[in-house]
């Protein structure tokens, strides 16, 4: 009876599981050329890691060991070069000695040319086989890219240069020193924000609508200032970890021009940044920046900076003449790695200008289609279907005189499940409206909910021949004749019910969401309590006047 509710629990259990450990890690192929990481921090110089080789000379087909090792690290990049052009092209490639901590990478068509981390777990030593080509170069130099965390890497660090035998020796070009990357001075800010010039000489994007920064802790702030060719961006909102904004083509994440506002070790640091999908941003240079400034009070985190509106030549930025739409969100840092934000981002209701006439807006964390669809799914499984079951299952005996050619509880009961259906229907079709169709970059997620749905929406044909539409909660033979595999079934229902209520499209507040969705549990056992009690005292109550009946007549016809 229970067993198509368990099969499909354990179907999107084992989906779920199977997306998890499937992601993979190390694949750098991104990294090959240059051999830095797209982290968007500065390398670290000095290197404390070493490589070395089993031997000095080689000849095309020798197969060499080559050691990474040093403290101990969480990523590496390993290639072979020709010595006289290290920033060319990998030489030769590699064959691996312990697969469980190193994998091969395919770089410039050419597989195993390099060697790449398996996993983030911390390891010392490295050892792999470097293969020589029969094309080999007269001299090869090892280089490697190591990271310890995810601000603190070295790249291209040198190894030892090996020889083919009887060339000329290998010389080394003069050596120059190269000058320290410039950074971008960082000034503290002195107060808050002000939102007094909003709508008169700054766009401003608020939330809520008209808060003050400078007053209210809750207030997400975003403003810019136009100052000739270059805007002033001020970012204020309650993190503990990152705040950021990016601009955006349309409503979706992935190819935006993103900035992020990043505390670690009680410093905020404010890095360019652009998204190419549902994953991590990556961090750019912040070159295009200056004037930058940061904030931390009462657990609020403030910073500013001031780009030009045009930056001919400088990828991933966005020429801030035309229109984009906004978003703002904020969540959890580790080692000036961001992770997922911690609520729906806040997103502008349509595109905006930011150089363009000032303005005062707003914007939205839950889009209005999302808020209809669960709205629809709480009246429909939370009202209309938990009253259907009562009546269905309490007032068969009560409401049993015919109503329109059927029992009057079945007719209510089936008016009840017939609503339930045609809202589930068009709830269910809410969220296809809202991403414009199928989206198969999040094909995971609507898999489960597919197969979800063909689990609740099952055709039941009852004993009158008519049809309609019923989850196996909603049939008739399961919780009247058998209370307890009503219990197992719905269970399935009321976990979706829950897991829907975080649904962070919807942005419902939380604990009170939890609270709602308890209380309508107790609600419902509570009645269905009262009920079964009330059914069993009028059951126990007429078998004693049927008993009572029953003595009346044998009395009046043996006289006794």
């Amino acid at each position: 009876m229970t067993a198509p509710g368990f099969t499909v629990s354990a179907f999107i259990l084992l989906l779920h599981v199977s997306f998890v450990v499937n992601y993979p890690s190390g694949k750098v192929t991104k990294s090959c050329r240059g051999m830095i990481p797209e982290h968007g921090h500065t390398p670290q110089y000095h290197p404390v890691h070493r490589i070395s080789v089993s031997q000095v000379t080689f000849r095309p087909g020798d197969q060499i060991k080559v050691t990474l090792s040093g403290p101990p690290f969480k990523g590496f990049l390993l290639e072979a070069r020709d010595a006289e052009n290290s920033s060319g092209p990998p030489v030769g490639s590699f064959t691996l000695i312990d697969s469980h901590v190193s994998q091969l990478l395919t770089c410039e068509d050419v597989q195993g040319s390099a060697v790449s981390h398996r996993s983030p777990s911390k390891k010392t030593e490295i050892k792999v086989y470097w293969d020589a080509p029969s094309s080999a170069p007269n001299h090869i130099i090892f280089l490697a890219t190591v990271v310890e965390k995810y601000k603190i890497y070295w790249v291209k660090i040198p190894g030892p240069i090996i020889s083919q035998p009887n060339v000329l020796p290998f010389t080394t070009p003069e050596a120059t020193i190269a000058p320290m990357p410039t950074v971008p001075s960082v000034s503290h800010l002195t107060r808050s924000f002000s939102a007094s010039d909003c709508g008169n000489k700054k766009f401003c994007i608020r939330s809520p609508l008209n808060c003050d920064p400078e007053k209210e802790r809750a207030c997400v702030f975003l403003s810019f200032t136009r100052d000739d060719q270059s805007v002033m961006v001020e970012m204020s909102g309650p993190s503990k970890g990152y705040l950021s904004f990016a601009f955006s083509h349309d409503r979706w994440m992935g190819d935006d021009d993103a900035y992020v506002c990043i505390l670690e070790d009680q410093i905020v640091h404010i890095q360019p940044s652009h998204l190419t999908g549902r994953s991590h941003p990556i961090m750019d240079s912040g070159d295009p920046l200056e004037h930058m400034a940061w904030r931390l009070a009462d657990g609020v985190m403030q910073c500013s900076f001031r780009r030009n509106i045009t930056l001919p030549g400088v990828k991933n930025r966005f020429d801030l003449n035309a229109s984009y739409y906004i978003f703002i969100a904020d969540g959890a840092a580790a080692d000036g790695r961001i992770h997922k934000h911690s609520q729906q981002p806040l997103i502008t209701y349509e595109k905006y200008n930011v150089t363009g006439d000032p303005k005062n807006i707003g914007g939205s964390r839950s889009l209005l289609l999302l808020k209809v669809h669960g709205a629809l799914m709480f009246v429909a499984w939370m009202t209309t279907v938990s009253v259907g079951v009562l009546i269905a299952r309490f007032f068969k005996p009560v409401w049993s005189k015919a109503l329109f050619g059927d029992a009057a509880w079945f007719q209510v009961h089936r008016t009840l499940m017939l609503t339930t259906s045609a809202l589930t229907f068009v709830a269910f079709l809410l969220p296809f409206i809202y991403r414009g169709g199928w989206n198969w970059v999040s094909r995971f997620k609507q898999n489960v909910f597919f197969y979800y749905y063909i689990y609740m929406f099952k055709i039941y044909f009852d004993a009158k021949g008519g049809c309609c539409f019923f989850s196996q909660m909603m049939h008739k033979k399961i919780y009247l004749h058998d209370p307890l595999s009503l219990l197992f079934e719905s269970s399935d229902e009321l976990a979706a019910m829950f897991l829907g209520m975080d649904l962070p499209g919807l942005n419902l507040p939380g604990p009170w969401k939890t609270y709602a969705m308890i209380g309508f549990v107790a609600w419902h056992v509570g009645t269905e309590i009262i009920l079964e009690i009330h059914a069993y005292r009028l059951s126990r109550k007429g078998n004693l006047l049927k008993e009572q009946c029953c003595r009346i007549t044998f009395i009046q016809t043996f006289g006794i």
